[in-house]
């Protein structure tokens, strides 16, 4: 009897050693600085919080010899908010890393100007941050031109060059098909939005032998295109190329639709990428065609399984659908990458987590991601192969359809009543 109580002492003890190593240690904390107030922001933090708690629940992170859970800290630093200074959300990303000291940061600045000024002080505190929304190339220049100081940071996002890439294959698609080579470019007067639409222009427009009928800048906030449009109709565009990620940009479709103007509407919106969309924009968005960033951000196709299950798990999770056309399946990807990159180092080190960071090879939600030497995710047009966008078209009863690319497309692009062939 002594012996088996001795048995059950010494199984109790083990047992009790074990949860501590599993769940007394402190946690790993998690910084989310970002745009809180904006869709891709929310749905952002919103999906970091289920990748933890879905990591938390099979025992955490293993540290070496312990197992650790995630915790998420995170911060609104609205440098996506109009007349928001850059200088404002710098303090906020050094408040959260000098306040809840995290092991890493995800999501990180939405504006491209923010993130490109927060580099310096990453590098300072050598915290290791994997950005899912600010896209301007210029940030893997300065990595790849000074490595040792900011190899703390990476993208899983697409970044401007890809985007180009997406638009370009749509636009060669509607010359193709429906011989259209008149553009009018309407964008956000913000860094990321200029750079795409300067390098549409040079890049493809010009090479291609297309007509810019037009190129017109609005600040963020506005809530009138009426006057472009105008210009769309008296300048005979066939094709408008939209670029924005602004709530008020919906507003713009309704325009086009209402003004019956006579083009394909065909580029990125960002409140047209989800499917609650049809009904916020009175269900006068057929036709529009939207490139969804990354597969599995309010977009999932069958032939890659793992999206659809990702944006089940969502709305099972938050009983809703995921609205954010960008950001959101990069972010919770990048929870993973981190917690398979602290777990190869074995130490929570940030040159250790950096260093495997970088090695990254994983299948995910959004296609097979890896880095380049610019620490960008790489994109291409299967998913198989690497991190893939999706370009879908709303049909006129409210559904989105995959179009491109070919890899992921269930149809081709359908042109709005009204609106012609050229050839």
């Amino acid at each position: 009897m002594k012996r088996q109580m001795g048995f059950i002492s010494i199984v109790l003890v083990l047992g009790f050693v074990f949860c501590l190593s599993a769940y007394g240690a402190e946690p790993i904390v998690i910084g989310v600085p970002t745009s809180l107030g904006f869709v891709e922001g929310k749905e952002g933090l919103a999906v970091v919080n289920m990748a933890v708690a879905e990591i938390n629940a099979k025992g955490g992170v293993k540290v070496g010899a312990e197992n650790r859970k995630f915790k998420v800290e995170s911060i609104d630093i609205r440098d996506a908010a109009p007349g928001v200074p850059v200088p404002e959300a710098l303090l906020g990303i050094e408040k959260i890393i000098l306040e809840k000291k995290p092991t890493a940061l995800l999501i990180g600045p939405f504006r491209s100007e923010a993130l490109m000024a927060s580099m310096d002080i990453i590098a300072k505190y050598k915290v290791p941050m994997i950005g899912t929304i600010a896209m301007i190339p210029a940030s893997e220049a300065k990595i790849k031109a000074e490595p040792d100081k900011y190899k703390y940071i990476f993208r899983t996002c697409l970044n401007a060059k890809y985007l180009v890439q997406y638009l370009v294959g749509i636009m060669a698609f509607t010359n193709k098909e429906f011989g259209f080579n008149k553009v009018y470019i309407m964008h956000q007067d913000v860094a990321w939005a200029r750079a795409t639409a300067d390098l549409m222009v040079k890049n493809y427009f010009e090479k291609a032998g297309w007509t810019v009928v037009g190129q017109e800048a609005y600040p963020t906030g506005t809530t009138d295109f009426s006057s472009g449009l105008m210009k769309v109709r008296s300048g005979g565009a066939q094709v408008i190329l939209p670029i924005f990620d602004m709530p008020q940009s919906g507003i713009l479709v309704k325009q086009w639709r209402s003004m019956k103007v006579p083009a394909l509407l065909a580029g990125f919106i960002s409140p047209l990428a989800g499917s609650g969309a049809w009904k916020t924009f009175d269900k006068k968005i057929g036709g529009a065609i939207n490139c969804n960033f990354e597969l599995g951000s309010a977009i999932a196709s069958k032939k890659v399984p793992a999206s659809v299950e990702f944006l089940k798990a969502y709305e099972k999770k938050y009983k809703k659908p995921m609205e954010a056309g960008h950001g959101p399946a990069p972010t919770y990807e990048s929870v993973y990458i981190l917690k398979e990159a602290i777990e190869r180092a074995g130490s929570l080190d940030p040159d250790a987590i950096v260093a495997e960071i970088q090695k990254t090879d994983r299948m995910s939600v959004m296609g097979r991601i890896k880095f380049d030497e610019g620490h960008q995710a790489i994109f291409g047009m299967d998913p198989n192969q690497a991190a893939v966008a999706c370009v879908f078209q709303w049909t006129d009863k409210g559904q989105r359809v995959n179009v491109f690319p070919e890899s992921l497309a269930d149809a081709k692009i359908q042109l709005p009543k009204g609106l012609k062939p050229a050839k």
